[in-house]
């Protein structure tokens, strides 16, 4: 484990350490980083006029791995001297702040009742320079409301306007219906998809919900195929 790694494990030790999904960190030579490298291509590239900027990321069901892709997709644009945002907009089971090891005090809930700005809110990421990080903050009684708030279309039109990239971590589409009101915020979403749990019927049944809102979903992001030595990190990348 790099140094970096240890240091973010030392502070994750009373929450469960989730630094090993970090593999774009501890791992950068590896073909499950390129494979992060080939996504982040593969948006600079995805709409030739305008680019996607603010891109949700969510999936089926839980558990599939859309947390550990945005949070990896964030360090690799990143690394590419691209000025990135990640926003853990998942209100509900937040978890961003936990793989980069991140305090939670403040963060998305906070900036849409008017307590702090998100200058304020945000964080620096560690790990990676270039990258910053909002949390949610406590977790509120009201999750859909403050997503379909003007509070939350104004917060994303302020993110846009000083980043680059904003990644929105979004809850997963079969639980809760937040993911197809981000969606209607964003620029284009990633559909995240684990290849030994999700079936065909479910990825359909994602895209339609999303297509009715109107999202542009720009691709899918298929983890733990067998053939990837990496297991739990995407070895296979569909874009349209």
């Amino acid at each position: 484990m790099s140094p970096k790694l240890k240091r973010l494990a030392r502070q994750e030790s009373k929450h469960g350490d989730l630094s090993r999904r970090l593999v774009t960190v501890g791992d950068p030579l590896s073909s499950a980083s390129e494979a992060y490298r080939t996504l982040r291509t593969n948006l600079f590239y995805a709409v030739a006029d305008v680019p996607p900027r603010v891109i949700m990321l969510t999936s089926h069901a839980s558990a599939e791995g859309k947390s550990t892709t945005c949070a990896n997709l964030g360090v690799v644009l990143a690394q590419a001297e691209k000025s990135t945002l990640l926003v853990d907009c998942d209100l509900r089971r937040p978890v961003l702040h936990r793989i980069f090891g991140l305090r939670n005090l403040k963060g998305v809930v906070n900036v849409l009742v008017g307590e702090c700005s998100l200058e304020e809110g945000m964080q620096e990421v560690p790990l990676q320079s270039n990258l910053k990080a909002l949390t949610v903050g406590p977790i509120p009684p009201n999750p859909a409301e403050l997503l379909s708030s003007g509070r939350f279309a104004e917060f994303v039109d302020r993110a846009r306007q000083q980043f680059d990239y904003v990644l929105l971590d979004a809850p997963p589409v079969e639980l809760v219906s937040d993911a197809a009101i981000i969606a209607t915020k964003s620029d284009g979403t990633l559909l995240v998809l684990d290849a030994q749990r999700t079936r065909k019927g479910d990825l359909r049944q994602a895209v339609r919900g999303l297509k009715t809102v109107g999202t542009n979903i720009l691709g899918t992001v298929m983890n733990n195929v067998e053939a990837s030595k990496g297991g739990y990190y995407p070895s296979d990348y569909t874009y349209g």
